[in-house]
C-alpha cells in the first residue's frame, strides 16, 4: 500500500551529486515504497535545488530504525557542537 506521506522542509547548505557540488534548498521526506531498499517501506530522503534540475538532487533510503539512530545522532552532535561552541 502506499501511503503517499510527503513532508517537505525549506533547508540551507550544500549537496554533492553526479555534477559536484550544488546549493541545497529542500529536503522532502517520505514514508513510502523505495526504489533500492529491498523494503516494503522506508524512510526517503530526497536533498534538492528544483531550480537546477534533476541532476540536484541527493537520494537517501533508510530503514526506520537506521533513520530514527541517524536523528539521534544529529540531535547528539548538535548538542555537543553547539555546547562547545558556547564554552569557548
Amino acid at each position: 500500500m502506499c501511503t503517499n506521506i510527503v513532508v517537505r522542509s525549506a533547508i540551507s547548505g550544500m549537496g554533492k551529486g553526479t555534477d559536484g557540488w550544488f546549493p541545497l534548498k529542500e529536503a522532502n521526506v517520505s514514508y513510502d515504497h523505495p526504489f533500492h531498499v529491498d523494503l516494503e517501506h522506508a524512510l526517503n530522503i530526497d536533498f534538492t535545488n528544483e531550480a537546477q534540475g534533476p541532476s540536484a538532487r541527493v537520494a537517501v533510503e533508510l530503514t526506520p530504525e537506521s533513520a530514527r539512530r541517524l536523528v539521534a545522532t544529529i540531535l547528539a552532535a548538535l548538542k555537543e557542537g553547539e555546547a562547545a561552541e558556547a564554552a569557548s
